[in-house]
């Protein structure tokens, strides 16, 4: 049923990644999907199933953005009329790409559970179809579909870790693993700042969590679906979490050795990888979910991950305020190899004495050791260094 509208996305091994982990590690390329992940799956499997008198009413959606792009642009394949509802802070580009696939965008509420009450209100309203992200059969069964082409494309993987947001994903790859292929082992992985999963699971009934603000906005959800949970947990789908500066160094990590474009939710399984690279057993999958990131975001996430692997770190400088002070201090960075990218003083912090500056400094440097050698030698020259 797919064939003709999602892509068969490619697999790329990555050298650097397995020599991390020390098994084989290919990464399964949804970002590189029809309208940017692996949503187009689910979401046309779904649509074209509808009756005639259903397709006529319309659909309604909710997302923070990839659903919302597969809802439109399945839409737009079947003739259906779609309103997208997104939360208010969604990515613009995302928001961009839904409007040019024909949908209507409504943009409410703070988060994805916000949004998706305003989409079921809205249905329910008008009688139009409500096309969930994960909580739906055939949902599940359009995410599965990866599953059968990483089976072809890599016949002796042994594992496959993805990110885990609401739960359709890791359902649909772990039903049909376990129906073709048993021995894969299926692994989600949830940003450790909206994590619903492991407490549901603990209490084996879906259970709502509370959703802080992480970069993985496509994976922030407080109540994993009823549907996928029971996939999930039926099946024993390992669940891992995954801290914002382990998704940032993963990103990074991406960028620089795959060079692809990844959203940091769609990094979760290489962060898990790399936070514990012990004890999988390989050949490992890693599924890219998606590549929809607004590039202002992009420019953050690596900023992040650049100083959470020891290549960019942030200091303050306590300087006597007279001519040539700073050059001599410059001078010491400069002899241990540090780089200036940016330099400001304060003069007016209150705890300052007269005649002191804080000067703040943003240094490119080259790892964790050579940042502990920098603030040594600083520190050794007598002056007081704050970081972080």
């Amino acid at each position: 049923m797919l064939d003709g509208v999602a892509y068969r996305t490619p697999v790329q091994t990555s050298r650097a990644i397995s020599q991390v982990t020390g098994v084989p590690v290919a990464l399964k390329c949804e970002n590189l999907q029809r309208a940017g992940s692996f949503k187009i799956r689910g979401a046309y499997i779904r649509m074209a199933r509808l009756s005639a008198e259903e397709k006529a009413r319309g659909v309604v959606a909710a997302s923070a953005g990839n659903h919302a792009q597969g809802v439109a642009f399945a839409a737009g394949l079947l003739g259906i009329q779609a309103v997208v509802y997104m939360p208010v802070d969604a990515a613009l580009p995302k928001v961009a790409a839904t409007r040019e696939y024909g949908a209507e965008v409504r943009l409410v509420g703070v988060d994805v559970d916000e949004t998706l009450a305003a989409a079921k209100a809205e249905a329910e309203r008008t009688g139009a179809v409500f096309i969930h992200p994960f909580d739906h059969p055939d949902v599940v069964a359009g995410q599965g579909t990866i599953a059968l082409e990483i089976l072809e494309q890599v016949p002796d993987v042994r594992t496959v870790v993805m990110p885990l947001g609401g739960g359709g994903l890791v359902a649909g790859v772990a039903a049909a693993m376990a129906e073709v292929a048993p021995h894969v082992k299926v692994v989600g992985v949830q940003a450790a700042r909206a994590a619903a999963y492991p407490g549901s699971l603990a209490a084996g009934v879906p259970t709502t969590s509370l959703a802080r603000s992480t970069m993985a906005d496509g994976i922030a959800v407080g109540t994993p679906g009823p549907v996928p949970f029971s996939i999930v947990s039926t099946l024993g789908a390992e669940v891992r979490t995954v801290t914002e500066d382990e998704l940032s160094r993963a990103l990074l990590m991406i960028t620089e050795r795959a060079k692809l474009v990844v959203e940091p939710a769609g990094a979760a399984g290489v962060a898990a990888l790399l936070a514990d690279p012990t004890g999988w057993e390989g050949p490992v999958v890693v599924i890219l979910s998606g590549g929809n990131i607004d590039p202002l975001v992009l420019l953050r996430v690596l900023r992040h991950g650049l100083a959470a692997a020891g290549r960019y770190m942030q200091m303050q400088v306590l300087l006597d305020d007279r001519p040539g002070a700073l050059a001599q201090m410059l001078d010491v960075i400069a002899g241990v190899g540090g780089s200036i990218m940016h330099i400001d003083h304060d003069r007016t912090d209150v705890h300052l004495a007269i005649g002191e500056a804080w000067v703040r400094l943003q240094v490119e440097t080259k790892g964790q050791e050579h940042c502990e050698a920098l603030v040594a030698q600083l520190r050794g020259a007598g002056y007081r260094v704050l970081t972080g």
